[in-house]
């Protein structure tokens, strides 16, 4: 029989980010705390066997609560007879009108499966993005990288350059992500040292000069019609989804999953930050550098189908986390099922709250991301 063995950085690790019974201080019963090796309290989790299946089971809901939901109404056993029908051709006697299963198959299946897939890789993301510069509050909008993809995005769109064919507006958002991301990285970590107030500066400051740079383009377009379609799309949405848009975010949330899924236990140590990674063995640099472009890849890709859409890479991380702990084997799968529940809904909340009119849902999530952002900053002044 083959042993395991471990060591004794392997045992401190896990001991971080998932600390062991026997290693409790004060009174559980009284509390219901614990601490890590490093002293934190943490809250005690829920099971990931309970969790995980609970999200999976929730996907398929929200997926038909968006479908079944809008102007006009489809009940949910019409929806799913239309579904299986396409699925197995024949296998269901089509008693349906054709105007509804246009409307499932045309307008809204194609929507929610995009919401799905963005929400997905935003939280997905942000997740790691928090890891890589150890900051609770860093999400792909608030850091300027999505400002970044959106400038790339506009400049290629406005400019009517298509080198790379139907690729050209997500491979320039992901230059754009890629570029604003390495830039802020450099500004905040000045001396060697950087702080989450410099960093969260850094990207405002970022961000807010690639998006006057955006907007400045689309004013000076000459093209009214595009540029009041671009200012929309700057806004976050997923109106006008089809089909053809979701092979390329698809393969992309897939492929930077599995990627980073490969990397959870060098995630695991990269929160103990780079002096214990480098003891370890890991290249903290170029392990950070690996991420930064499969994060920009990511962002690039999302931003190129939806716009920009904020918060959803704050939230998730942190409520998945509360719910599992913040072992990245556990709380990455988590937060992405979160992610693509939670757009879901929102999305279905801007084409229903205001109908027949559509909000834009990077104005809902930021609703929702503003406050949960200011609860943050407390609590971590209060910890301080």
């Amino acid at each position: 029989m083959r042993q395991h063995t471990r060591s004794a950085a392997d045992t401190a690790v896990d001991s971080a980010v998932d600390p062991p019974a026997e290693d409790q201080y004060g009174d559980p019963q009284r509390d219901g705390q614990r601490r890590t090796l490093l002293g934190r309290r943490v809250p005690r989790r829920l099971p990931v066997s309970i969790v995980v299946p609970a999200l999976v089971a929730a996907l398929p809901l929200a997926v038909t609560f968006g479908v079944v939901a809008g102007s006009v109404g489809i009940s949910v056993a019409e929806t799913w007879r239309i579904l299986a029908h396409q699925i197995v051709p024949g296998a269901i006697d089509p008693t349906w009108s054709v105007a509804h299963e246009r409307i499932v198959l045309t307008a809204r299946l194609p929507r929610v499966l995009l919401a799905a897939l963005v929400g997905a890789g935003l939280a997905m993301v942000g997740a790691v993005l928090q890891t890589l510069v150890r900051n609770p509050l860093a999400d792909p909008l608030l850091l300027g990288v999505s400002s970044g993809a959106t400038f790339g995005a506009v400049l290629v769109t406005i400019a009517g350059i298509t080198v790379a064919g139907t690729y050209s507006v997500p491979l320039a958002a992901f230059l754009g992500a890629l570029t604003a991301l390495v830039a802020v990285y450099s500004v905040a970590r000045t001396s060697g040292r950087m702080t989450s107030t410099r960093l969260i500066l850094s990207g405002v400051v970022v961000g807010q000069v690639l998006q006057a740079a955006a907007n400045l383009i689309i004013m000076l377009s000459g093209q009214p019609h595009a540029a009041k379609q671009v200012m929309r799309w700057t806004l976050g949405g997923l109106g006008g989804s089809t089909w053809d848009m979701l092979p390329l975010p698809a393969a992309t949330v897939l492929i930077v999953l599995l990627l980073i899924a490969a990397q959870t236990t060098a995630l695991n140590v990269f929160q103990l930050g780079d002096d214990m990674a480098t003891g370890i063995g890991l290249h903290a640099d170029r392990f950070r550098v690996l991420m930064f472009v499969l994060i920009s890849l990511a962002i690039g890709v999302m931003v190129a189908v939806s716009g920009p859409i904020g918060f959803v890479g704050l939230m998730m991380p942190h409520i998945a986390r509360f719910l599992v702990g913040s072992d990245h084997r556990r709380f990455l799968p988590v937060a992405t099922l979160l992610g693509a529940v939670f757009l879901i809904l929102a999305d279905l909340a801007a084409r229903t709250l205001a109908s027949p009119e559509e909000i834009p849902v990077g104005i809902l999530t930021a609703l929702c991301g503003a406050p949960f952002f200011l609860w943050l900053m407390r609590r971590d002044a209060r910890r301080s």
